[in-house]
């Protein structure tokens, strides 16, 4: 057949017209494909539909060939046309172009529906030159007039089941999930899908399904602009998942066109997630938010480096800073103190009438002299972005007029507080309003109340916003995470330059590394908050940016969770310090062994002083865990994360307490779960002058015996060196090491908390 002429692609020669530039209609083989020796990438020549992705090297079929594959795009349109939708279906003329053996062209025209008759749909894919990697990039022509409120791209249905399956996901500090079809399939109603929302609570923009050491999908975005987009897989009824990324462009009828400005990819690996990790690590550390990091360029005060451990206390001062103070003169190292439900409303729905502190001005400027005096810093809540709007500011400042809205107009309103049941609003922070007011208050909280910093709570999230009154695009963009960097900028402004507090937020993610100064990972705590039906916790974020910023937090407590002593005293607790039952003990110890492990800033919620008797052993754990990461620093808060060796430890069925960080709510306290963990922690880390350090947690009652084997060009070690093992009673040598393969052995005590470090010999 005669190739059809297409002016829309590139000139390219005739002969090259002659083999690559072929009609949909043509009746000879039915799939075109392109490969770069390590995948290929097959298409139907009739839909221009994804019909094979094959991993050359290992022989594997990522989708299921059996099945229908659907288009690899969708269009949804907010019109009042029958369909308000667009997809391959609707094209009546598809042709495709290949310039070389691994990239192609594919374009959608001359489409059914009236409203779409002008539509040109193109989708440009190119593979790596030594990766099993694709890269895919959508334009749409011909929509002035039309107004896009998504564009699904790409779509890949069909992706077949492996044995043994993982899924990777970067939500916030990061989950791996198990047979993830079979906990999609237990899911009530139709649909059956995992979605996330970036930036947002996703941190990273990849993904990794796989077989342990076998064959994995690998996908992911190069977005390096932090545009909002949404990512998913969802189960069909024949056992298939489908991965699909929403793109967001700005809501305007004036656009004639419109082309995603960074490029989806998917490819293979073979491996597990710190695999997949390592692969999106070697293009984010080449980001700006990497180079730009306030941690990697040496912004972060001091204090904020060095501390040693975080305690994370609600209420009033004494409730708060004494306890902290306490706590650091047993230590003799430093400790902060991370304030919850100090501000004068209540705590979820009286935001963001904060000023004055409940126990008043001036008692609570004497207490922070007197916790500045003990070495003590304090940073305080105050959510970046909620109004409640049952507060008498919301109608004194008409504070409606910059909210969030949403594409009819609604503001974004939540119930967080059961007992009031009073909801908070989201505030634009794209509008000078609310930028102007959030840093009043953190100029306040700093140089009037003396505070050392704000935790911006809800700060990692993004919304889109339809008001076109507030000076932004509307819907989607990138305007959210630009303004939150106007925002920290505004309010960093209000701070002498001898006086630069830390700014806090909640989550991580890696647009944020420029402007947040720390980042609260609950993750490790995960069971607690979530039960055991969302898998497991993994430090993917900090696997990729471990060296660009400093991860704290948990919700690692023995006590009850508090109340806030503003809320209806009708469902206050009689006693606000009662211990958990000591059959979560271990789940105390679980949770602080990970962030030892994993390098996070360690962190205590609802300390007490008599603790120390009530729980000595749980606390004596934390103490040494302390003071052993105190010595490991160039490991655990500057070090790059590595794979741990292979490790036989023994396991045990865990009691776990789910509870909500309100006492008492939804009736009851404390559910009890029973799982299998580990019970032995290990992390391993690479410091920038080579030296490569393991930490190791041992969270059982009984001495464990570590025997294993380390190959030291896996770690890029020299044949010879020593290992030193360094514990609470300080740092000692434990072995010299001559040969290829390091075998380590040795005993960890029961509760035992140590570092092992591999120098090269001199």
């Amino acid at each position: 057949m005669k190739p059809t002429a297409n002016h829309f692609f590139p000139t390219v020669t005739v002969s090259l017209l002659l083999i690559s530039l072929i009609s949909c209609k043509d009746p000879l083989n039915e799939t075109i494909y392109i490969n770069n020796g390590k995948i290929e990438l097959g298409f139907d020549k009739n839909s221009g539909k994804l019909v094979s992705f094959r991993d050359l090297i290992s022989s594997f079929d990522i989708l299921d060939s059996g099945t229908d594959q659907g288009s690899p795009w969708e269009i949804e349109f907010l019109t009042k046309t029958r369909s308000g939708r667009a997809d391959n279906s609707l094209s009546t003329q598809f042709k495709y172009s290949k310039s070389g053996p691994s990239s192609i062209i594919l374009q959608w025209r001359d489409f059914k529906e009236v409203d779409y008759k002008d539509l040109i749909v193109t989708v440009r894919i190119r593979l790596d030159e030594d990766k099993p990697l694709s890269y895919w990039n959508i334009s749409v022509e011909g929509i002035k007039g039309l107004a896009i409120r998504r564009v699904i791209f790409p779509k890949i249905p069909g992706i077949r089941r492996m044995p043994n399956e993982h899924l990777a996901i970067p939500a916030w500090m990061g989950q791996l999930v198990r047979e993830p079809r079979d906990l999609l399939a237990k899911r009530p109603g139709i649909e059956k899908r995992f979605a996330w929302s970036y930036p947002g609570p996703l941190s990273m923009q990849c993904f990794a399904l796989y077989e342990p050491g076998a064959h994995g999908f690998y996908a992911a975005c190069n977005d390096s602009l932090a545009y909002i987009k949404n990512f998913s897989f969802s189960l069909d009824s024949q056992d298939h998942l489908t991965y699909q990324v929403e793109n967001f462009p700005a809501l305007d009828t004036t656009l004639k066109s419109y082309s995603t400005t960074y490029e989806a990819i998917l490819g293979s690996f073979t491996g597990d997630w710190i695999t997949a990790a390592e692969i999106y690590r070697e293009w984010g550390a080449r980001q700006k938010w990497s180079r730009e990091s306030r941690f990697r360029k040496g912004l972060v005060e001091p204090w904020l480096e060095e501390n040693a451990l975080w305690v994370w206390n609600r209420n009033e001062s004494g409730d708060v800073l004494t306890p902290a103070i306490q706590l650091k003169q047993r230590l003799n190292l430093p400790v902060n103190v991370f304030w919850h439900w100090w501000h004068g409303c209540s705590y979820d729905d009286g935001f963001p009438e904060y000023f004055p502190p409940r126990e008043g001005k001036d008692p609570f400027i004497s207490a922070m002299s007197t916790a500045h005096d003990q070495g003590v810093n304090a940073i305080v809540y105050m959510n970046h972005f909620q109004w409640g709007d049952s507060t008498k500011s919301w109608k004194a400042e008409n504070a409606g007029r910059y909210a969030v809205k949403d594409v009819n107009g609604k503001t974004l309103s939540h119930v967080y507080n059961i007992f009031s049941g009073k909801p908070l609003t989201n505030m634009c922070i794209a509008t000078p309003f609310w930028k102007d007011w959030y840093a009043s208050l953190c100029d306040s909280a700093v140089n009037v109340y003396h505070t050392n910093g704000v935790y911006m709570d809800q700060a990692c999230l993004n919304r889109m916003c339809y008001d076109s009154s507030h000076g932004h695009p509307l819907g989607g963009g990138n305007y959210w995470v630009k303004n939150f960097g106007l925002l920290t900028e505004q309010i960093r402004s209000k701070f002498t330059h001898n006086h630069q507090p830390i700014l806090a937020g909640e989550g991580c993610g890696e647009a944020w590394l420029p402007y947040l100064d720390a980042f609260l990972t609950l993750q490790v705590s995960m069971e607690r908050y979530a039960g055991l039906d969302g898998g497991e916790p993994i430090p993917f974020f900090q696997s990729v940016y471990h060296p660009y910023g400093i991860t704290y937090g948990n919700y690692s407590s023995l006590l009850i969770p508090p109340y806030d002593i503003l809320w209806p005293k009708e469902f206050a607790p009689e006693d606000p310090n009662k211990l958990l039952d000591e059959e979560f003990n271990q789940q105390f110890l679980m949770e602080q062994a990970r962030s030892f492990v994993w390098g996070l800033q360690p962190t205590i919620a609802n300390y007490r002083d008599f603790l120390v008797e009530k729980r000595k052993d749980e606390i004596k754990f934390l103490i040494d865990l302390v003071k052993v990461r105190k010595h490991g620093l160039k490991y655990l808060l500057l070090g790059k994360f590595l794979r741990s060796p292979a490790m036989d430890v023994p396991s045990k069925e865990l009691n776990i307490s789910r509870l909500s960080i309100y006492a008492g709510r939804e009736g009851k306290s404390v559910t009890k779960f029973r799982k299998t963990f580990p019970l032995i922690y290990a992390g391993t880390w690479k410091a920038d002058d080579g030296q490569v350090g393991i930490a190791l947690a041992n969270i059982n009652d009984a001495p464990v015996n570590l025997n294993f084997g380390i190959n030291i060009k896996d770690y890029e070690l020299p044949e010879s060196g020593e290992v030193y093992i360094t514990d609470a009673e300080g740092k000692r040598l434990l072995m010299e090491y001559i040969d290829d393969n390091l075998l380590i052995n040795f005993d960890i005590p029961a509760k035992g908390v140590c570092m092992l470090e591999i120098v090269p010999g001199k």
